[in-house]
């Protein structure tokens, strides 16, 4: 009985260590202050579209993605909204993800 609590004793710390599954954690840096709140949007979904692209392996096309096509604000923010995406894709394609990704 002693060598089996002892097993367990021993067994059981390393069935534990290997649990842990670490989790990504997403930190947007702050975009440009010059840009509007539409543009504010467009730049965090530029970088994870840039950042999704990069990790699939898909071509760097930002005009490929339905957000910056169609994007999710009222028509007079549309330009708006693509010029902060095109500076958040444009961010992660030529200098890496921002500072705190």
């Amino acid at each position: 009985m002693k060598k089996w609590i002892a097993l367990a004793a021993l067994l059981l710390p390393m069935s534990v260590a290997g649990c842990s599954h670490p989790q990504p954690v997403v930190v947007y840096a702050p975009p440009p202050p010059e840009l509007s709140a539409a543009a504010h949007q467009g730049y965090n979904a530029g970088i994870e579209a840039a950042g999704r692209d990069l990790a699939n392996g898909r071509p760097l096309n930002l005009e490929a993605h339905p957000r910056f096509r169609n994007p999710p604000v009222p028509p007079p923010l549309v330009d708006e909204y693509r010029h902060g995406f095109r500076a958040g894709y444009e961010q992660v394609i030529h200098h890496g993800s921002p500072p705190g990704n």
